[in-house]
């Protein structure tokens, strides 16, 4: 089989490199295949030389989402759009397994490469679930260019309408836009997961205790507070969200990139 493309990207100075060389590693040491590990950023500097850089575009639709951006208080979201237009890393044949730069691989990848064939795959959204809303999650995705090229089209023909629509958020637009095809399905909950709603624990437990990987958990996903830097160490943030250091994040994280890289690209 051709390599299995995994696509990341990066845009802004908010991650360094070393965010990107460590979610290589960890790609790569969980699936079974070769990996061609795509990252699509206009800041290449310090990438480990294994990954395959592409240039981030700007759109011609850029203004005009921009400003249904900036009506929605949303500016710089939407910029992952990029990545579904066919042809946006050249050569690509079949699904694309994308990943956010503030997730930590902990598990094997390929249920989540092979689930639920021909369609737009993420994590149902932890807060949209509690509250009864069809809404994916962005932190983990897969789609296929060829399959789900409207995904890029659709807010190329509409940009203004389809960002307020979505009311700014790259997820609900990803997420709806495949439901209404037919083309999307959950990943199960319990292989991608939350560091703060399902590792940490409610107060005072996750003042007594280090954070807990759960069972059968592939990935970790560090959306908000506290991120990967703060969670290795400990973090002190609020009430609700301290934590305790926690040694299998930076076992994970870390070390084992490390060993895998080198210290120097990780």
């Amino acid at each position: 089989m051709p390599p299995v493309t995994v696509a990341c990207i990066k845009w802004g100075t908010a991650f360094g490199p070393e965010y990107v060389n460590r979610l290589y590693s960890g790609v790569r040491r969980n699936l079974p295949h070769e990996v061609r590990f795509v990252c699509m950023t206009e800041h290449a500097d310090g990438l480990h030389p294994e990954v395959e850089v592409v240039p981030l575009p700007r759109e011609p639709f850029q203004a005009e989402m921009d400003r249904a951006l900036a009506v929605a208080n949303r500016q710089g979201a939407m910029r992952k759009v990029s990545l579904f237009r066919p042809g946006a890393i050249p050569g690509a044949e079949g699904p694309i397994l994308g990943f956010d730069l503030d997730v930590v691989i902990t598990g094997d990848l390929e249920p989540i490469r092979t689930h639920a064939p021909g369609k737009v795959v993420m994590r149902h959204d932890w807060t949209e679930a509690r509250k009864g809303r069809p809404t994916g999650h962005g932190s983990v995705f897969r789609f296929d260019p060829a399959r789900h090229g409207y995904l890029y089209d659709d807010l190329a023909a509409a940009p203004y309408a389809e960002v307020e629509r979505a009311r700014g958020s790259e997820q609900r637009y990803t997420s709806h836009k495949a439901m209404a095809q037919g083309d999307f399905a959950y990943i199960p909950g319990d292989w991608v997961v939350s560091f703060k709603y399902d590792c940490l624990g409610l107060p005072p437990v996750n003042w007594l205790r280090p954070p807990r990987l759960p069972a059968g958990a592939r990935v970790v996903c560090f959306h908000g507070r506290p991120k990967m830097p703060e969670a290795v160490e400990g973090y002190r943030g609020s009430l609700i969200r301290r934590s305790r250091p926690c040694p299998w994040l930076r076992e994970h994280w870390i070390d084992r990139a490390r060993a895998d890289l080198g210290r120097d690209w990780a």
